[in-house]
């Protein structure tokens, strides 16, 4: 394996890790901004306003994403497992 393998092999790996956790992320910032918003409106600034719903909001992201980010870790998994010996070996 030269470094150009191992280079592709974590680009791989990082890019995996932002698609799967990229709609939890975006449901996050999202909920962040109506509720920043809606802080702003009303003057409330308790913090638990701001995080019980945001985190309740990624919780339910992250369930409805479940099996499609499972699915894309296993398909990466597959993938890695089947081009690992050939990187090793020298072969693309």
């Amino acid at each position: 394996m030269d470094a150009q393998d191992a280079v592709h092999l974590m680009q791989q790996a990082v890019l995996t890790a932002l698609v799967v956790g990229a709609p939890v992320l975006l449901v996050g910032v999202l909920m962040g901004l109506v509720i920043g918003l809606f802080q702003a409106l009303t003057q409330v600034q308790d913090q638990t306003v701001a995080f019980v719903p945001k985190i309740l909001a990624m919780l339910a992201a992250m369930l409805v994403c479940l099996p499609w980010a499972l699915q894309k870790l296993i398909d990466y998994s597959e993938q890695l497992w089947r081009n690992l010996p050939a990187s090793l070996m020298g072969g693309g």
